[in-house]
């Protein structure tokens, strides 16, 4: 798979999640019932206004790996549960756009981070993902995959 790798500085954005310890083995079975929970805040006791168009989201902080999974949201809130106020990093980041089958999607992450590495640039190890919305006419999403850089 040959992805397109930019280089951008971007803003801290606020989200809506839970977080978790988990391995890579158990992490696909443990995504669905963490956003599921943080779609129920928002669908019921999410203070107005909180969520009007944000996206699903996946932080992986480590390679442990701690996660986030979660919604983007407009601000702040107090927690509800297990679901609490988080932001995406900001900063240098090194992204490209995933839109193959989304068991390919480390195909792009190893791409953002070769080219990444080929170009100067050191990844900080926090990175994370941002999915669209179905495309109407096919019900494809596309995935935008970011890794935090730091100048190598």
């Amino acid at each position: 798979m040959t992805a397109e790798v930019t280089v951008t500085t971007v803003e801290p954005t606020p989200t809506a999640v839970v977080a978790a310890t988990t391995t890579w083995a158990q992490f696909p079975k443990a995504w669905r019932p963490m956003l599921d929970e943080v779609w129920a805040f928002l669908r019921g006791s999410a203070p107005a206004g909180l969520y009007k168009r944000g996206h699903n989201i996946m932080l992986y902080k480590d390679d442990v790996p701690n996660v986030e999974i979660g919604v983007q949201v407009n601000g702040p809130f107090k927690p509800v549960g297990n679901v609490v106020a988080s932001t995406l990093p900001g900063g240098l980041v090194a992204t490209a756009t995933h839109t193959g089958p989304i068991a390919a999607i480390g195909e792009t992450h190893a791409a953002v981070t070769a080219w990444s590495k080929a170009n100067g640039y050191a990844v900080t190890g926090a990175r994370w993902e941002i999915y669209s919305d179905p495309d109407p006419s096919t019900g494809q999403i596309s995935v935008s995959v970011f890794w935090s850089l730091v100048p190598a």
